[in-house]
């Protein structure tokens, strides 16, 4: 185990928010996991073929700023910016966690998916095999 690599990991913030900056949020260390999205409630929210999400521990996770919620399921809620629209972040009730759009954050190649939901509703010129895939959702 290296102790210095986890401090710096742990050490490590990355910051984000909305397109016009009335919501934002300070992530402290790293994702537990990051994925790729292609329910067909992920494509209309962000108008475009796919989600991309790093999940983080709620604790890690920092927001300051006013937001709208929408209850996208019986468990899901999408939170977004009433300002600009931006996605916010979304979450799940059952779960201590928070999915980050990977847009909303400040820096750009930040964190690769790991693995892709919903598949079956992936565009066809999307290419495939490249990370473990998923017909609907996976176990977490």
């Amino acid at each position: 185990m290296n102790v210095q690599k986890d401090d710096e990991r742990a050490a490590t913030v990355h910051e984000g928010g909305c397109a016009c900056g009335a919501f934002r949020f300070r992530a402290a260390g790293g994702p537990k996991r990051v994925g790729m999205c292609h329910c067909m409630t992920c494509r209309q929210v962000h108008g475009s073929a796919f989600g991309a999400y790093a999940i983080y521990a709620r604790g890690d996770v920092m927001m300051s700023g006013s937001l709208s919620t929408w209850r996208s399921s019986e468990d899901g809620r999408r939170h977004f910016c009433p300002v600009c629209g931006s996605v916010a972040y979304m979450e799940y009730t059952t779960r201590d966690e928070v999915d980050l759009p990977l847009g909303a954050f400040d820096e750009t190649g930040l964190f690769e998916p790991d693995y892709e939901l919903w598949c079956k509703h992936r565009e066809p010129w999307l290419p495939q095999g490249v990370r473990p895939e998923y017909d609907e959702e996976r176990a977490h």
